[in-house]
């Protein structure tokens, strides 16, 4: 993975190091604030807002403190609601999660679903966001935020662990929705060509059950509308007949941007002897 933006490593390399010192229900709490900020700033419920940002809250790169970073939210919410037209819906995923009994570092990736996509239908708008908080009296609030967009090849490094998610959960929706119409995949184990449908239907068929699905050592190269992507695909559980495997695959995966997103055009794979 060579494009990926640096603040992505940065914040991973930050959560993975400390992840120890913050309990699972102290992350699903900083989790469940964040996402109350968001439907508050979208609801434009000023009040929640007030809570949620520390009073020195300070925002990056263009230093915005607390009132100004409410008004703006509500600034939003009022030409959004004198369009007539519903809001742009936003999805919150890959959350990172780091902290001290009294601070915490949190970033997660944003699915902006906005207009002006293929055929009437919302194009996707990648970002990724970091929040520091501090413990106030006993509540988490805000002491300042930065984020930007994600470049394609960022963007890309996510979509593939949204694939192998889906593998692992077999979501048909995800590879319906993201398989390109002329999708083509070659089976790493048997050599056998699939074409989108019977792909999905080879997925869905697996009576095995997968445990882990994980890639490593990605290399992302972006030419244009086109994107290759080489790595090593883990997965593990057991097969059909209840027999344990653990597999790496080292893949090439090929992607198209065609209707504004990136899409699955082709997926090739050679196993590891172990």
């Amino acid at each position: 993975m060579k494009k990926i933006l640096s603040i992505v490593f940065v914040i991973s390399a930050m959560c993975i190091s400390t992840w120890a010192a913050c309990s699972e229900s102290t992350r699903k709490e900083l989790e469940a604030l964040d996402r109350s900020w968001g439907e508050a700033s979208i609801s434009g419920n000023r009040s929640a807002l007030m809570g949620i940002y520390a009073d020195e809250y300070q925002s990056v790169p263009d230093m915005q403190g607390k009132m100004g970073a409410i008004d703006a939210a509500m600034a939003a919410f009022e030409t959004q609601k004198a369009s007539g037209k519903p809001a742009d819906r936003v999805d919150f995923d890959h959350y990172l999660i780091s902290c001290t009994p009294g601070t915490a570092t949190l970033s997660h990736r944003n699915t902006v679903w906005g207009p002006n996509g293929h055929d009437g239908k919302p194009a996707k708008f990648y970002s990724r966001s970091v929040h520091i908080l501090e413990k106030r009296g006993g509540r988490w609030q805000v002491v300042s935020n930065a984020g930007g967009p994600l470049d394609d090849a960022a963007a890309i490094w996510y979509l593939e662990q949204d694939w192998n998610d889906a593998n692992r959960a077999r979501n048909k929706a995800w590879f319906e929705e993201n398989y390109a119409s002329d999708y083509s995949s070659i089976s790493s184990t048997t050599g056998k060509l699939f074409s989108k449908s019977s792909d999905i239907l080879d997925a869905m068929s697996d009576k095995g059950k997968i445990e882990l699905t994980e890639t490593t050592d990605m290399n992302i190269r972006v030419d244009g509308n086109a994107a290759v992507v080489t790595g090593v695909y883990r997965t593990k559980g057991t097969d059909d007949k209840n027999a344990a495997y653990d597999r790496r695959i080292r893949f090439t995966d090929t992607w198209i941007k065609r209707d504004g997103r990136w899409q699955v055009w082709a997926t090739t794979g050679t196993t590891i002897a172990n």
